[in-house]
């Protein structure tokens, strides 16, 4: 199987050139890939909680679907080993529908014969992105105020995972 690309090679936001349309007709993008993110609300969807902990994007740029479902599984283990299964909420607030397409290009013996170059380099969709901006709630829990440590230490494994820098920011909730 051919080698994922490094993301720096998708991390710019450009401006999006892959629509989708129930008509084959009119749809650029043929074939969409499936996203790993597997859930987007955790623990306790129902319960009201007084503080909020959220993660922020500190710069413009692109998410791929796997560095997503990555921070995601890692900060709830976390908090679900410390806190219990139902006594916070833990939502990711941005979704990948960007379709990220590659052209390539064959090298070695023989790619003269087989590569077009940049004729009709559309490209394939190889991936899916969450595009996010300065400032955007990547992710948020809901938690009490006994929790509020726990919480921003799963923030930080966030953090981690993810391809920008992020602040972590606590706000108490309205009552």
């Amino acid at each position: 199987m051919a080698k994922k690309r490094k993301f720096v090679a998708y991390r710019r936001i450009e401006r999006p050139y892959t629509r989708k349309s129930k008509y084959r007709a009119k749809s650029f993008v043929r074939a969409t890939p499936n996203s790993r993110v597997v859930r987007f609300v955790m623990g306790d969807a129902k319960k009201e909680f007084p503080f909020r902990v959220k993660v922020l994007a500190k710069a413009d740029l692109q998410i791929r679907h796997n560095a997503i479902e990555s921070a995601r599984q890692s900060a709830n283990r976390h908090m679900e080993k410390k806190l219990g299964k139902n006594t916070y909420r833990f939502r990711i607030r941005i979704f990948p529908h960007h379709i990220l397409r590659e052209n390539p290009l064959a090298s070695g013996a023989g790619a003269d014969r087989m590569s077009t170059g940049m004729k009709k380099s559309f490209g394939k969709s190889i991936s899916v992105a969450a595009r996010v901006f300065k400032g955007d709630t990547i992710c948020e829990v809901d938690c009490l105020e006994s929790q509020i440590p726990i919480v921003k230490r799963a923030c930080d494994r966030i953090r981690c995972k993810l391809p920008c820098s992020c602040a972590i920011q606590v706000e108490k909730m309205a009552a």
